[in-house]
């Protein structure tokens, strides 16, 4: 850093970084931390630069950790960047790039330093390091009493006090990513914490006033989705004077910058701009998603997770006054738009979970959109490639259908918007389709998947769920919708037969088998597959009951395979759910042998539509409505927690841990 720092590996090399480091203290009002903080560089966008910072700043640091009880410089470069905070807004007004250009550099080593600390370190350790400070005469004494807590309020003041501007974009993306890496003590924890200094500042100390501003924030940096503005040499306008008011020369100014680069980074910057394009965008969401599943604290409730569930639209004129702590307004067209256009990521699949799960605003807005196609063919997409997704996030995106399908006008409207040509749904060309057939198609093709690959009780659960929140609204299923419902029944019947049989021969095994032998659990297998079956007859069961005049299709597709279903008349767990299956069966069986033999397709389909208008209705048995709810496990911290730390760890920009030393979820979760 400093004046002859060129990339990572002079770093040791560098003058001014061993200056910092030693042992020596370093007044605030020397023109060293000019010196210092007056580089340029391509901050990293991707893990393998990240990982080259990190290695070539983890021995610096632990020099710092050494010498700086004596030297306390390290809260003295605290204190250089938070004195550069104070003007950072009349900057941004004056177009001062130079100076906001020193404060982001600033705070970037601050950054780098702190990663190391808090690996390192304890939350009461690290609280130490900002509070070692030179007492001779002369120099600055602090009147912060707390050092650490005046730089979290520093950073939650700039992100939401500071335009989003080309000249700004680089400290506020700096500003979100201290702050993760100061909450990223989780990820060294393997219980979840609930408690904390850093916990502390943010829910109940100063920062709370600013709750819902730093979410709205935070959402609005998603909502832009702003890429990275190419890097600008801010000293070619104003390296004349500029320098000046740091107490530099200014003949001397232009030979203190020099550009830093990382592995490269600067002599690619559109492949790196490719990888990440949105950085802050990113950066928010994450932030956003760590504060929102921060758990309750024993006196309070996360102020950040009441601000995610009450927020409301700017359109929404309504005078009442909210009830709730830390509402305020956002676009929610705007929002919708960004939810569905970045859908693929995690992260944003989470979001939207969230907001689906806890915001009843934004729940039925979203429900009420006449372009639902938009936010629901991206969740249908990540459950087609159910085979490329971690498991999460197959479960995030079935958990945002099930919430879909607990509303009766989606289910209704769904059948009623088609689709043209899916590129992406390849296993047979659909030139035209409803929007329900195909969720119907994609959450079948999930259940097969699962049968045959994970065999994932709690997968299984959602899908049925959801079919079977759908079912009395089925409309116009189509041809190939009516089928797989159908083929799905037939595989089940075939596994179902197949453990049977297995269950058999377990019991009459040969004379002579080792006794010891552990058998499968056939029991469980065959009650599991039971269960299936069983909602699956309920799910064609409502639809019959419900809409039977709305769907020959599944009505031609049952009659086909009608044999498939007389195995399981007799079967005391079946009998009751079949008769009404048997009394259609029956009725168009019998209206077809009238209508003759050796019927064509066309002729069949005929023959079903006018049977179905001349159905008694009173003739089938009435079963409660199939309805399912979403409803979160106990502690849904459990779950949520370590899936939002895995996604920072995956998917922070320019940011890379060490995986020795993660002690929150596995390496190989997602």
């Amino acid at each position: 850093m400093g004046a002859n720092t060129s990339q990572v590996s002079d770093l040791s090399e560098s003058q001014s970084i061993r200056t910092l480091i030693g042992p020596d203290a370093i007044s605030e009002n020397e023109p060293f931390w000019n010196q210092l903080i007056s580089f340029t560089f391509t901050s990293p966008t991707c893990s393998a630069d990240a990982k080259l910072l990190e290695e070539a700043v983890v021995p610096l640091a632990k020099t710092l950790i050494q010498n700086n009880p004596r030297s306390g410089n390290f809260g003295a470069l605290v204190r250089v960047f938070l004195s550069r905070t104070k003007e950072l807004k009349i900057s941004t007004e004056c177009q001062d790039q130079l100076f906001i250009w020193q404060a982001h550099n600033a705070l970037f080593l601050v950054r780098c330093l702190l990663k190391v600390f808090i690996r390192e370190m304890s939350e009461e350790e690290l609280h130490l390091q900002f509070s070692y400070q030179e007492r001779v005469p002369g120099t600055y004494d602090s009147i912060c009493k707390d050092l650490l807590e005046e730089l979290v309020c520093n950073l939650v003041h700039l992100i939401v006090e500071v335009p989003l501007l080309d000249i700004t974009y680089n400290i506020l993306f700096e500003a979100v990513t201290t702050l993760l890496v100061l909450m990223s003590y989780q990820l060294f924890h393997k219980e979840v914490l609930k408690e904390g200094l850093i916990y502390g500042y943010l829910t109940r100390g100063r920062c709370l006033s600013l709750t819902s501003r730093l979410v709205k924030t935070l959402l609005y940096n998603f909502i832009r989705q702003e890429k990275c503005p190419a890097a600008t040499h801010v000293l070619q306008t104003q390296s004349d004077g500029g320098g000046m008011l740091y107490g530099l020369a200014s003949g001397v100014a232009s030979g203190l910058w020099s550009v830093f680069t990382l592995g490269g980074v600067s002599s690619r910057p559109g492949a790196e701009q490719d990888q990440n394009p949105l950085p802050l965008s990113n950066q928010s969401l994450l932030l956003l998603l760590v504060l929102a599943n921060l758990t309750d604290g024993a006196d309070c409730p996360n102020p950040y997770r009441q601000a995610v569930t009450c927020f409301k639209n700017t359109q929404d004129s309504s005078s009442l006054p909210s009830p709730q702590p830390h509402t305020f307004q956002i676009n929610f067209n705007s929002l919708y738009t960004a939810l569905y256009e970045q859908q693929k990521s995690d992260q944003v699949t989470l979001l939207l979970y969230t907001l689906l799960h806890q915001n009843s605003n934004m729940r039925t807005y979203i429900l009420s959109r006449t372009d639902m196609e938009n936010l629901v063919l991206p969740i249908l997409e990540i459950l087609y490639h159910v085979e490329e997704r971690n498991s999460h996030h197959v479960y995030m995106a079935l958990i945002i259908l099930l919430i879909l399908t607990e509303d009766d006008t989606f289910n209704r409207s769904i059948h009623e918007v088609m689709l043209k040509n899916i590129s992406w749904y390849t296993e047979r060309v659909l030139t035209e389709i409803s929007l329900g057939s195909l969720l119907i198609l994609v959450v079948i093709r999930t259940i097969q998947f699962n049968m045959t690959r994970t065999r994932d009780k709690y997968l299984h659960t959602n899908c049925l769920a959801a079919l079977a929140n759908m079912s009395a609204q089925f409309r116009n299923l189509h041809q190939y919708a009516a089928q797989r419902i159908i083929s799905l029944f037939a595989l089940l019947s075939k596994k179902h037969n197949k453990v049977l049989e297995q269950a058999t021969q377990s019991l009459h095994g040969p004379l002579g088998a080792d006794d010891r032998t552990v058998l499968p659990d056939y029991a469980q297998d065959l009650n599991v597959i039971e269960e299936v079956i069983r909602m699956m007859l309920e799910i064609i069961n409502s639809c019959l009951s419900n809409s039977l005049h709305h769907n020959p299709n599944l009505l031609y597709a049952l009659l086909y395979k009608r044999e498939l279903f007389e195995q399981f008349r007799s079967h005391p767990s079946f009998q009751d759910i079949m008769q009404n299956l048997d009394t259609v069966i029956g009725f168009f069986s019998q209206r077809l042998e009238q209508a003759g033999s050796d019927l064509s397709v066309e002729r069949v389909q005929e023959v079903i539509k006018k049977g179905a208008a001349a159905l008694p209705k009173e003739r089938l048995k009435k079963f409660p409505e199939l309805k399912f709810k979403y409803v979160e496990e106990e502690q849904p911290e459990d779950f949520f927690i370590p899936y939002v730390w895995s996604l920072v760890f995956n998917s922070g920009v320019g940011l890379y841990w060490n995986s020795q030393g993660i002690e929150l979820f596995s390496m190989d979760s997602p």
